[in-house]
C-alpha cells in the first residue's frame, strides 16, 4: 500500500468518525437537554400522525428517544450500519439516511395510531438494514453480497421489528423505514451502473 494510499484511507476514516460520532453526540446532547431541561417535552415534536401539524415531526423525530435507554439501544446499530453504508461512500450515507427518515417518517404519519406520537431513530436504523441487506441483490457484486450477508448475520434477527408484535414499539416506522432502504439500495444501484 502506497503512503498517499494510506493518507487516504487515513482521512477517509477520520471523516467517518467525525460524522458519526457527531451524530451520536448530537443525539445524546438532545436527550440530555430534553431530560434536565425540558423534562421530556420535546418528545411532543415527534410525528402525529393524521395531523398537519404532525408532519414536521418527521424531521425532529429520529433526533427524539423516549429516554436514555431507549437511546443507548439505538446507538450501536447506528453507528456500525451507519459505517458499513459510509464503507460505499459519505455520500451514499447521506441519501440514505434522507430516504428512509422520509419513507419512514411519511409512513408512520399515514399509517400510525393518532393517539401516539412515535419519535427515535429506529426507524432509520430499519432503512439502514434494509438497504444494507438488499445491496447486494440490486449490486450483483461480490463486495456488496458478502456484506449484505455479514449484516443478515449480525443484524438479520432485528427483521421481526417490522411486525406488530411488541406494544410501545412504532413497527409502522421499522417497516417503512426497511423499505425506505430497500428503495435507497435500488436507487443507489440504478445511479451506479448508470455512472459507469
Amino acid at each position: 500500500m502506497s503512503h498517499q494510499t494510506e493518507t487516504s484511507l487515513t482521512q477517509e476514516l477520520k471523516s467517518h468518525i467525525l460524522i458519526l460520532g457527531g451524530i451520536v453526540a448530537l443525539l445524546w446532547i438532545i436527550e440530555i437537554i430534553d431530560f434536565f431541561v425540558f423534562r421530556g417535552t420535546l418528545n411532543r415534536l415527534g410525528i402525529r400522525p393524521h395531523s398537519l401539524q404532525g408532519l414536521e415531526g418527521i424531521f425532529f423525530a429520529p433526533f427524539l428517544h423516549g429516554n436514555f435507554n431507549h437511546l443507548a439501544a439505538n446507538t450501536l446499530p447506528l453507528i456500525t450500519l451507519g459505517w458499513f453504508i459510509m464503507l460505499r461512500g459519505v455520500k451514499d450515507f447521506f441519501v440514505v439516511t434522507f430516504i428512509t427518515m422520509m419513507v419512514s417518517g411519511l409512513g408512520v404519519w399515514l399509517f400510525g395510531s393518532p393517539y401516539t406520537i412515535h419519535i427515535g431513530a429506529s426507524g432509520v436504523i430499519f432503512g439502514y438494514l434494509g438497504f444494507l441487506l438488499l445491496r447486494g441483490f440490486f449490486e450483483r457484486s461480490f463486495v456488496s453480497i458478502a456484506l449484505s450477508l455479514l449484516v443478515g448475520w449480525l443484524y438479520g434477527g432485528l427483521v421481526w421489528g417490522i411486525l406488530p408484535l411488541q406494544y410501545g414499539i412504532s413497527w409502522q416506522g421499522h417497516l417503512f423505514g426497511f423499505i425506505g432502504g430497500v428503495l435507497a439500495a435500488q436507487m443507489l444501484a440504478q445511479s451506479h451502473r448508470t455512472k459507469a
